[in-house]
């Protein structure tokens, strides 16, 4: 397995350009199983899941091409289309069920154009389990006959889908994703409430939108889909990263940097940027995107994860890194994934001091890190070490970063160009 190897202690300067968001990408990707025109999808990332989903997307019968556009420093991204004419296979096995939990995102499509859809149980994952109980839930209320069997759901409606009123027991993002595209093509009205706000919902609504779908309440926690009999093709660009955008935005302000984040906006990273000037840290918008730079020291503040608009659980573990050198003392609580903090023994091994305490985690500032192997357990345990890494004496080995490549788009080129010792070390 590759390494990837950091001596750090250097600030970063330069321009980041970023990618378009893996976690709008996947379901969006999924939405063109609903018709038969051609979805062009644009600022496309190449990452481990989008191959992972383009794969899943060729097994159902979908017809693809993404471009093969060179990687560069004003990149904004592949262009991907799909043609979901024929499809001929109504099946997600799990052997690719089982890497990426987001291809449950084709049940909702399958069974609302199709009436039928067979999709792999997604298992268990390494932050926790992830229930689909609310997805099958709300089918059933749309008039869907579920069954589990030798580890599959196998989902059948007669006819078309039906309207209903449904209100999910807790915020599930690809709960809302899933039972939004079934609602699209539901006979009928459909309301969905306490429904998922995150901007990457609203990205799918809006390419929906442009399919011609009649989805009012975007952004807000009730959604309301009045079915239509097709959907039509269209073209669409892909939001921006802002979870990405955030961890850059954390090896700025670790290592003392000034660099400028191009192609976000600021109001997207919302109680992110709040909670970094808090730190001491200034997320300020420029021409094309956002600059980070840190006032003088970082201050040791407080954060809870929660839906959206609260504080991001994918930005948790690189704000934990971030304190680990913060003045003071900081409280983390992880309110989303039960078994989200695996990186604090690999922090600890970098010398960092945090005690876990069921869900919250105590971290007193030290005055320094220091380089050790670690081992990356997820995608965002991994990029937490990494920012750690660019702040710590001498030289840090990160182990197992295959996580990174589902998440992170030229991880090492983008540091590099910013003055960051990173290198991969190929198994």
């Amino acid at each position: 397995m590759d390494k990837i190897r950091i001596r750090g202690g250097k600030a970063l300067k330069g321009i980041i350009s970023i990618s378009g968001a893996k976690n709008a990408a996947l379901p969006l990707m999924a939405a063109s199983l609903l018709t038969e025109g051609k979805l062009t999808l644009s600022n496309i990332p190449y990452l481990a899941d989008v191959v992972t989903m383009a794969n899943l997307m060729v097994q159902h019968g979908v017809t693809l091409h993404m471009d093969e556009k060179p990687a560069s420093h004003s990149s904004n991204g592949r262009t991907l289309t799909l043609n979901a004419r024929n499809i001929n296979n109504f099946t997600a096995p799990y052997n690719l069920v089982r890497t990426m939990r987001a291809s449950v995102l084709v049940l909702g499509p399958l069974l609302a154009r199709f009436g039928q859809a067979k999709v792999s149980l997604p298992g268990g994952c390494a932050i926790g389990t992830r229930p689909i109980d609310l997805h099958l839930k709300a089918l059933e209320q749309m008039g869907a006959l579920i069954e589990l069997s030798d580890g599959y759901i196998h989902a059948y409606v007669k006819g078309r889908l039906r309207g209903a009123e449904i209100t999910f027991d807790t915020v599930t993002v690809t709960g809302t994703e899933n039972i939004l595209m079934a609602a699209v093509l539901a006979e009928g009205e459909t309301t969905l409430r306490n429904a998922a706000r995150e901007p990457e919902v609203s990205d799918l609504a809006h390419c929906l939108v442009k399919m011609g779908a009649d989805i009012q309440g975007i952004g807000s926690d009730t959604l309301v889909v009045r079915g239509i009999e097709q959907l039509k093709g269209t073209e669409h660009r892909v939001i921006a990263d802002r979870i990405e955008a955030g961890s850059y935005a954390a090896a700025a302000a670790i290592t003392g940097g000034d660099i400028e984040l191009r192609g976000i906006d600021v109001h997207i990273l919302g109680t992110v940027a709040e909670k970094f000037s808090e730190a001491g840290v200034d997320i300020t918008p420029t021409a094309e995107g956002v600059r980070v730079n840190r006032r003088n020291g970082l201050l040791g503040v407080d954060v809870m994860t929660q839906p959206f608009p609260g504080f991001p659980t994918d930005m948790q573990a690189q704000m934990m890194a971030l304190m680990t050198v913060a003045k003071g003392a900081s409280m983390i609580t992880e309110t989303i994934f039960e078994n989200r903090f695996m990186h604090v023994p690999e922090l600890s091994r970098m010398g960092a001091r945090i005690n876990v305490h069921s869900a919250s985690a105590m971290i007193r500032g030290v005055k320094s890190l220091t380089g050790a192997e670690v081992m990356a357990t997820d995608l965002r345990a991994s990029v937490s070490l990494v920012i750690a890494a660019l702040a710590a004496k001498n030289i840090t080995v990160i182990n197992r970063v295959y996580h990174l490549d589902r998440g992170y788009e030229r991880l090492e080129e983008k540091l590099s160009a910013c003055g960051a010792d990173i290198e991969r070390i190929h198994a």
